[in-house]
């Protein structure tokens, strides 16, 4: 594992996205990882952030708000099993990690660990959290949302990013 400038990895990072990245969530008595879809990277609040949505009907949501922390990890290689079964099967009935033989690693950064897989891999302290207003949101992408269940976004401040070659 190497630690490198977040931005030296964000470019080969949104390529990946689309096709799933793992968010990792941590609190005192659990932790769950789920496949995401979606994420934005920036500079805000002068400060590296990597945003992530998660609707409030996922179990991750309930963690994440108790959770001051997350963990993203984009994978660089073949994972379309462990991110098909982490985006469809539910952390409060599975424990994903076993599941999937998703090995962690835990850097005493922040409290939610990275996969210790081959890829991209960042550790966020949560600084802001907005849930989505409907009214507010552009009429075509409502269909996106047909059981009104609506992200919640979620703000992290970039603390360290990894490459796993």
């Amino acid at each position: 594992m190497k630690k490198v400038a977040e931005q030296e990895i964000m470019g080969p990072s949104i390529k990946q996205i689309p096709n799933g990245a793992f968010l990792v969530v941590q609190t005192k008595n659990k932790r769950n990882v789920m496949t995401i879809g979606w994420a934005l990277f920036g500079y805000v609040w002068r400060r590296s952030i990597l945003m992530v949505a998660v609707r409030n009907s996922r179990f991750t949501y309930g963690l994440l708000e108790e959770a001051n922390s997350f963990a993203v990890s984009v994978p660089s290689g073949p994972m379309e099993k462990e991110l098909n079964f982490c985006g469809s099967k539910s952390g409060r009935h599975f424990d994903k990690f076993k599941e999937c033989g998703l090995p962690t690693l835990d850097t005493q950064i922040v409290a939610s660990p990275l996969l210790n897989i081959p890829g991209y891999h960042y550790q966020c302290r949560l600084v802001y959290k907005s849930p989505m207003d409907p009214r507010f949101l552009d009429q075509d992408l409502m269909p996106i949302y047909p059981a009104k269940d609506y992200h919640t976004l979620y703000f992290g401040e970039i603390l360290a990013a990894y490459l796993i070659p």
